[in-house]
Parts: structure tokens; C-alpha cells; sequence
């Protein structure tokens, strides 16, 4: 149940999404792009709002597609005379990146798994050594090959077969996560003729080590909506159908448990999960319910043992509870309390191992990792000092085993990974994040969590690091980071990136506002539906604090928020621009009201619980009361940089450019305002690692250029 943007690549959002423009069609002009209006009505509720700017909802038009390449190259007309100093951030930022990065093997049904990275590559090589790492070397995938020839390109859901001699994978080469799945023999190194498309890219194997279980992808939707069996050797059109999700909130995945015994199909809506089961010996068995769905009831399953341990929210456990239940009598009636629901913790996530069980908690904003014998004897936390940290479990595969592998980072502090003995308490560090160019040290940066009075009367705390010496003069650029939705929480990670703004007197600071689970279940709780508006106070209130407490001062505080943090982007602005230099709004959930009434648009019956249904006018009014592209008036906004991709699977392209094209008419002032469109990928933005570090070197040349810091 755990929702972490540092632990979970989610479908609806990510940190630091960053873009290319495609530049080769871009006409040369230096007046700002106006886009042409064509009135829409939009009726609802006997009420009508008029869309000047529907007609760009349409990739295939040519105009939008013109549209789109002269707000491109208007960004890069007037950001001309920063061109070198963004190739020299960009090598700056490059620098201090390890191109010869590793990760730390782990080993797994007999092979040690890596990835890794070569100089001067943009994407990764995948590999494994069998039984010992010192034996040779098998390139599974070399994706730097495989990207050949493709602007985009994520390989993802890698599956190996129980035998080690297949592996099943998913390739997406557009950027709207649409994958198709094929398999390889480890053996000869082919690709075998399967192929099977509109996939999510992820796949399971049963024992037979021919039967691979996918997910499917609608089309239009692109809603994961059926799981399907494939045999290898036959055609994808034969595949068999066994698990259809027919009601359009949910979305499912398929899984294997850890202890290899059972095949897990999960429906999962914003309220409400359901699971079903299947022994992986018995591929072309029937799945069976686990838990039928309850509206409201949530809950995750590990399989160990005889029993299943079952994270969940029964019983009014807002901050969840760990439970247990026979393998063969699975439903709520048999659960039993392992760990009880506490008021002031929540319980993220478990891991299980034979003589452990170890639990994620989350209590005052920091992370926490308890370590419980099963005997009962001797349970403790793993110690950590800092204010400003983040502590998860990684790659734990193996149960026989008192090595627990965990992350540990800070705002200041580079990501380490661990191997920590439970039984001794003695850890030995596998890898330690390197920061290159031999200019960093952790001692020269400050790390402090402040906490900020909301309307309300609600505490929020503020995460933040600076270089040492800082003075509270109102002179110091901020540039504060928050995203509020889903109840993903904000972790405080380390990037070497980020020391480019450090390192030249930038504050960065994360405001965790609700509408996430940073305080736990009820911090998010109250800050979505019909309290939504308490994410975009909590962020105005934590900007004012920033200038009262005289860390900065409105010319010099930025805020910045991508997809749903978008959103929270577009909401300031028309709420309290008067306090921001700049903005950074990256691929921005903007056209709230139209998004949402729109059930062909990916995510959105599936987010009801999120945002409320605007089909009900309760909904419709309170979603109209705040939504960025229905509320821009004729103010002054601050300087603006908005990002977008034209094949964006979870915002589309469409409602930043709406929004943008509005501003340029309504805003009252001479500050910038960019579009930039990534006219090749998709809502994560460039698939390279150094294309990516392009792209920020956009955006934070954009901050310093307003800053009027020019080296």
C-alpha cells in the first residue's frame, strides 16, 4: 500500500519530468504565438462554459501540430542568448553523473541480476553472472542497441522463466506506455515469434516455463482493463481470456508472489482493491477471488508459509493494519490482527523473510523500518539521525535469508544501498551514489525541516537544503517543490542535479501539503474531493511562511509541480501569483472539469474517487471553483515555463497548450511565458539519461536567467 514517488514509478505521476523540443520544423519568429479562437460551448448542469481553444484537442490537425512548432521555436528564439549557458549546465550537471554506473547485483533463482551503464551511452545494458559473480557475463538486453533508430525507447516488464532460459519483456517505442510484449531465448539468444500488443508491458511466468500471464491495455482508454494467458509458440489472437475488469474505476495487474507458489491478479480503484489467485503449477486453472470487493475496504496479500499477510484498512484501520489469514480460507471473516491500526503511524509496506518480518512505518513525516523476529524476541528500528531522510526496503527476493537490503538518502546525503544482517545488526554498504568532479561534500549543505501554519491552523512541514551560511535576509532564491495528490508522498531524495541551484545560492525546499500521505492516511484524506482546495492553501500558506521567516522574498521565490503538482501549479497562479518570480509547470493536469467529464481520455474513470465525479453537480461546481483553465482572469502572472509531450498517455498535450494559449490573451503583464512540447515522447519525457539532463538544464536556466545569474 505504500505511495512514494521514490519508491513507486506510479501511471499518474513522477518527480522531474523533462522534455526535448524537436526542433527541425520550428518557423523562425519572434512574436509570441496567439492562437487562433474558436468558441466551443460546453454544456453541463445547465450550465455553459465556452472553450476557446477545443480545436487543439487533435494531435492529427495540422494547425495544432504548427501551433505547437511555433510556440517552440518562440521558446527558443527568445532563449537564444542562454543557449550557452545551458550547454554549459549541461555538462556541468553530466559531470558529476558516473557514466560507468552500475546497480548492486542480487541474486536470484540461481543468477546474479545487474544493470548497468557504459560511457557515453544513453540507456542501460541489463545482465546476469550464474552463481557467483565472478563468472562470466550474459547480456540479456543491451537496450542502446535496441533503441537504434527510435527517438523513444523503454523496455520494461523484464520476467525471467523459473527454468532461466527465457525472458519476457516489453518495449515502448512512442512514449505513451504502450507496450508490446515479446520473448527471448537466454539459451541462443533469439527473439522468438511471439509479439503481442497493447500491453502495459508487464508479464508473469507459471512453472511450466511456457504459459506467460499479461496485461492488456484498451486502446482508446488505455486502461488496463483484462489479463490474458499466452502459450508460447502461438499466435496473440488465440490468447485466452481469464480475468476482465468490466467496471471502467479500476485498473489491474498481474503478479507472482515471492514465494513463487501463486500467480496474483489485482483490481485496484482509488477506494477499493480485489485480488484473485492461482497456483503457478496450474497455469490453465481458474483464478479464485480472494477477497471479494468491498467499496471502501483496501488490502494487499503476501503469500508466506501456509497463510497470507494482509495489509489493509479493515475495520476503520485509516492508517492500515497487518493481518493474516489461512491459504485456504482467504476471505475478511478469517483475518486476524498481527499488527494493530495505530492512530499515529501508518503502516506502508512489509517485507517477509523466514526468521523476520520487517515493516515500513511512516510517523511525523519520516520513514522508519522495524525489524521483528518471529519468535518475538528482541524487535528494534534500524537508527537514522537526520530530519530530512528516506528510508525504504529494495531488492529483497530470497526468504531464507537475515540479509535485509534497504536505500538511505537525504536532501544532502547521496543514495546509498545497504545489506544489513538482521541477526548480528553488523551492514555493509554496497554502493554508495558517487558524485563526480571531486567539488562535493555533504558537510557544505544544510539540511532543516521547518513547519508552516496553514489557514486552518493545520501544521505542515517543509523540507529543505541550502549551502551553509545562509542568511535569513529575504534575498536568497527559493525554489519550492510539492505535488499533493493521490497519496503519493514526497520523499526527501538526494540529486546531484540539484547542486547546480545549491551551489549558486538556491534554497530547494519540498512542501509536503495534503492531498498526500506524509502525515499519514488521514493527510490525504483531507486534501482531495471536497477538500482538494486544501492542497493549494497548504502550498500559498508554506510560500508565505518562506518570505514572513525571510528565506526569501516574492522576486525570489519559484515554485514548480509536475502532472497532478501541475495542477497545484496552475492553481497558485490564479490564487496568489502576486507571491512567485517563476513557475515551473511540467506536463500540468490543467483542464480539470473538461478532463474529467471525458471518460475516453486515459485515467479518468478511474480517478472518480480522486477528483469526484463532475457528472454529480456537487462535484462539477467544486472542480469549476478551481480549475486552472477555467479560472484564469486578467492579472499579472509570474514568469512561466510549461512543459508538455505530444504523446502524453496521462495529461494530455492538449491542456497545457489550452492553458497557455488562454494566459497569453488574459495575463496582464510582460513576464515570459513558454510552451514547450516534446513532439516525440510521451509523458515521462526523453527516454536517454543525457538527453534528459538537457532538458533540466532548460528549466534551471530559466530560473537563473530570472535570477539574473548568468554563470
Amino acid at each position: 500500500m505504500k505511495k512514494s514517488l521514490l519508491l513507486r514509478c506510479l501511471c499518474v505521476i513522477f518527480v522531474l519530468p523533462i522534455f526535448k523540443i524537436n526542433a527541425q520544423k520550428m518557423p523562425n519568429t519572434t512574436a509570441a504565438p496567439v492562437a487562433k479562437i474558436i468558441p466551443k460551448n460546453l454544456e453541463k448542469h445547465n450550465d455553459t462554459r465556452i472553450d476557446n481553444y477545443f480545436w487543439l484537442n487533435d494531435r492529427e490537425n495540422p494547425e495544432v501540430i504548427d501551433y505547437l512548432n511555433q510556440e517552440n521555436a518562440y521558446y527558443n528564439t527568445h532563449t537564444a542568448s542562454t543557449k550557452d549557458f545551458q550547454t554549459a549546465l549541461f555538462e556541468e550537471m553530466k559531470g558529476r553523473i558516473k557514466e560507468d554506473d552500475s546497480s548492486v547485483p542480487y541474486l536470484y533463482n540461481g543468477y546474479y541480476y545487474n544493470s548497468r551503464y557504459e560511457k557515453g551511452q544513453d540507456y542501460p545494458i541489463y545482465s546476469r553472472k550464474k552463481g557467483s559473480l565472478t563468472a562470466p557475463e550474459e547480456i540479456l538486453f543491451n537496450c542502446n542497441e535496441l533503441a537504434k533508430g527510435h527517438s523513444f525507447f523503454q523496455l520494461g516488464g523484464m520476467s525471467i522463466s523459473p527454468d532461466n532460459k527465457l525472458a519476457s519483456f516489453g518495449v515502448d517505442t512512442f512514449g505513451r506506455r504502450i507496450y508490446t510484449i515479446q520473448i527471448k531465448n537466454l539459451e541462443t539468444g533469439a527473439i522468438l515469434p511471439d509479439k503481442i500488443e497493447n500491453t502495459t508491458g508487464s508479464s508473469v511466468w507459471a512453472n511450466d516455463n511456457k504459459t506467460i500471464f499479461y496485461t492488456h491495455q484498451d486502446k482508446v482508454t488505455l486502461r488496463a482493463d483484462k489479463v490474458f494467458r499466452h502459450k508460447m509458440a502461438t499466435d496473440a489472437a488465440t490468447d485466452f481470456l481469464v480475468f476482465e475488469e468490466k467496471d471502467d474505476t479500476f485498473n489491474v495487474s498481474v503478479s507472482k508472489e515471492k514465494s513463487k507458489k501463486y500467480i496474483v491478479i489485482g483490481s485496484e480503484s482509488t477506494l477499493t482493491t480485489e485480488y484473485s489467485i492461482l497456483n503457478s503449477d496450474i497455469p490453465d486453472g481458474v483464478f479464485t477471488v480472494f477477497q471479494p470487493r468491498v467499496r471502501g475496504l483496501e488490502y494487499s496479500i503476501s503469500h508466506f508459509g501456509d497463510s497470507f499477510y494482509v495489509l489493509t484498512n479493515k475495520d476503520n484501520a485509516t492508517n492500515f493494519k497487518l493481518m493474516k489469514t489461512p491459504e485456504t480460507a482467504t476471505a475478511k471473516e478469517n483475518w486476524k490482527d498481527v499488527i494493530p491500526h495505530r492512530n499515529d503511524v501508518l503502516l506502508e509496506d512489509i517485507e517477509i523473510f523466514k526468521n523476520y518480518l520487517v515493516l515500513e512505518e511512516r510517523s511525523n513525516g519520516l520513514t522508519h523500518i522495524r525489524i521483528m523476529p518471529w519468535d518475538g524476541k528482541g524487535e528494534y528500528y534500524l537508527p537514522f539521525g537526520s530530519e530530512t531522510y528516506a528510508a525504504y526496503t529494495t531488492t529483497n527476493v530470497d526468504f531464507d535469508t537475515d540479509i535485509l537490503r534497504y536505500s538511505y538518502q537525504s536532501l544532502a546525503t547521496p543514495s546509498s544501498i545497504i545489506d544489513f544482517n538482521m541477526l548480528t545488526k553488523a551492514k555493509e554498504i554496497m554502493k554508495e551514489q558517487q558524485v563526480m568532479g571531486g567539488k562535493f561534500d555533504k558537510n557544505n549543505y544544510t539540511e532543516e525541516r521547518i513547519w508552516a501554519t496553514a489557514t486552518d491552523g493545520t501544521q505542515v512541514p517543509i523540507s529543505m537544503v541550502y549551502r551553509k551560511g545562509l542568511k535569513k535576509d529575504g534575498t536568497n532564491p527559493v525554489l519550492l517543490y510539492a505535488y499533493g495528490s493521490y497519496g503519493i508522498t514526497m520523499d526527501t531524495y538526494f540529486s546531484s542535479t540539484r547542486l547546480t541551484l545549491l551551489d549558486r545560492g538556491f534554497v530547494f525546499a519540498i512542501a509536503h501539503i495534503r492531498g498526500g500521505e506524509d502525515l499519514g492516511r488521514q493527510w490525504y484524506e483531507d486534501g482531495k474531493l471536497l477538500k482538494k482546495k486544501n492542497t493549494f492553501t497548504d502550498f500559498i500558506d508554506c510560500s508565505t511562511y518562506l518570505i514572513n521567516q525571510k528565506y526569501t522574498a516574492p522576486n525570489h521565490l519559484y515554485a514548480e509541480g509536475g502532472s497532478a503538482g501541475g495542477l497545484l501549479m496552475g492553481a497558485v497562479v490564479n490564487m496568489a501569483p502576486q507571491l512567485y518570480n517563476g513557475i515551473i509547470a511540467q506536463v500540468p493536469f490543467v483542464d480539470v472539469v473538461t478532463t474529467m467529464l471525458d471518460d475516453s481520455i486515459p485515467l479518468t474513470t478511474g480517478e472518480y474517487d480522486e477528483w469526484g465525479n463532475p457528472n454529480e453537480k456537487k462535484y462539477y461546481d467544486y472542480m469549476l471553483s478551481y480549475s486552472p483553465y477555467d479560472n484564469v482572469k486578467k492579472q499579472k502572472y509570474p514568469n512561466m515555463y510549461v512543459s508538455t509531450g505530444l504523446h502524453d498517455s496521462q495529461v494530455q498535450y492538449w491542456e497545457p497548450a489550452k492553458w497557455v494559449a488562454k494566459l497569453r490573451t488574459m495575463k496582464t503583464d510582460n513576464t515570459v511565458l513558454y510552451l514547450v512540447t516534446n513532439m516525440d515522447a510521451g509523458h515521462g519525457g526523453a527516454s536517454g539519461r543525457f538527453e534528459a539532463i538537457k532538458e533540466l538544464a532548460k528549466e534551471y536556466s530559466f530560473l537563473l536567467d530570472l535570477e539574473k545569474i548568468k554563470k
